[in-house]
């Protein structure tokens, strides 16, 4: 069977939508945010706060009325949720059984045994405090200082935390600010979902899980997510065969968008949205509660998976690089520069940081792109999505002289409560 061939826009509005982005938020409150989190199938987690947390920041552009306490209420008193991995993000809690599975297989690597010759000893040490004190954080430990770097810790008991939440014996109980507290997960994780997965369930789980959490994945791809989903090594037959039999079986469709060479694949269930947009309509339960795109702008996290890690130049030729890792001699923009989404399209970004102690919003720079039109409509959605993104962190002022386009920052400036 041919690939699907779609246009650029159907294509990039598919990803957007996926995401929950266009044509604008269709969450709304602390149970919009549960039902975000679950059709964005993760949210990735980092404990930056220049302005917010990552984290918050994509809940935010997604659902209406947002605050960053709903995450942790939902994680973690309502269990809705945990945070798992290397590259740290929260799941469904449905999906535990499944990382079951790839927990069961990192119990045979060795990291702790690696840093700490005495690691049964500290093991013991650990499972002996948390049955005596409940729920922990690695600052309660009275742990001996490693000899070797390890990034996960400089004491051998944070060490240990670190790896027994990998292989699955801990979960997170709760946070403090971004700080972690331990306990076992048999006290954390609901019983219906304590459990592991078969291999066939989970091969068939995280194939899944990973064309829809991108939208269009290429298929090329796919032999990766599994090694390390799976924790092992798969033949380029193996996954030729599996992904076969799953586009036979209808499972799957290929995708090719214009102008492109890749081979993507989509789930089957997700065909009668490309078709609709293809048609210029929005694909059914998309639609907004309030404002869409076009009316308000959007803010994205430097980590959303939208635009990070070369997606923005691929969906939107927007060049995009998370600079906060990048000494400030050799930044081109800033150190948190947020992409600026208006309609279906990326066209500007900006740094800023929230000054808590004067509780200001400042806009540090702002740079459009070089087919951007900049009228009034422009001015006015960019108003709108200041005003709801300064409610969100609870801002008194928006600080608008980072930017150097004088009439929009004329209009801003009519529009928001700024410093003078």
């Amino acid at each position: 069977m041919k690939p699907i061939n779609i246009s650029q826009q159907t294509a990039r509005r598919f990803v957007l939508g996926k995401q929950g982005l266009w044509p604008g938020r269709r969450w709304k409150g602390k149970a919009g945010a549960a039902e975000a989190i679950r059709a964005c199938e993760a949210v990735q987690l980092d404990p930056l706060t220049m302005i917010a947390r990552s984290q918050d920041i994509v809940l935010h552009s997604r659902v209406i009325n947002y605050q960053p306490q709903y995450l942790y209420q939902a994680a973690y008193a309502d269990r809705e949720f945990f945070d798992y991995g290397g590259w740290l993000a929260m799941y469904p809690m449905a999906d535990l059984p499944y990382w079951r599975f790839h927990q069961e297989r990192r119990l045979q690597n060795e990291y702790v045994k690696y840093f700490v010759p005495e690691h049964q000893k500290v093991l013991e040490q650990v499972r002996a405090e948390l049955r005596k004190n409940g729920p922990m954080g690695n600052r309660d430990f009275d742990g001996q200082r490693l000899k070797t770097h390890s990034y996960r810790g400089r004491k051998e008991t944070a060490v240990a935390l670190f790896d027994m939440w990998l292989c699955g014996e801990l979960m997170i109980h709760h946070r403090e600010g971004f700080e972690r507290f331990y306990d076992f997960r048999e006290k954390i994780a609901p019983k219906k979902y304590d459990y592991v997965a078969t291999e066939k369930e989970a091969i068939e789980f995280f194939a899944r899980k990973a064309v829809s959490f991108v939208g269009l994945k290429r298929e090329g791809s796919m032999k990766a997510e599994w090694q390390y989903s799976i924790q092992r090594d798969f033949s380029k037959a193996e996954v030729e065969n599996l992904l076969g039999a799953w586009k036979e079986s209808g499972r799957f469709a290929q995708v090719q968008v214009e102008g492109g060479r890749d081979v993507y694949l989509v789930l089957a269930e997700d065909l009668s949205a490309l078709e609709s947009l293809e048609k210029g309509r929005v694909p059914k339960g998309w639609n907004p509660k309030e404002t869409n795109t076009l009316e308000e702008m959007t803010f994205l996290s430097p980590l959303d998976i939208v635009s990070a890690r070369g997606r923005a130049k691929k969906l939107f030729d927007f060049e995009y690089i998370w600079e906060v890792y990048t000494p400030a001699p050799k930044r081109r923009w800033g150190y948190y520069v947020l992409p600026v989404l208006y309609g279906d399209d990326l066209v500007a970004r900006f740094d800023s940081k929230f000054d808590r102690a004067t509780q200001t919003f400042q806009i540090l720079g702002f740079w459009l792109e070089k087919d951007t039109t900049l009228d009034s409509a422009f001015a006015e959605a960019f108003a709108n999505g200041l005003t709801r993104f300064a409610k969100m962190l609870n801002a008194k002022k928006v600080d608008v002289s980072g930017i150097k386009q004088s009439k929009l920052r004329t209009h801003l400036k009519q529009k928001l409560k700024v410093a003078s």
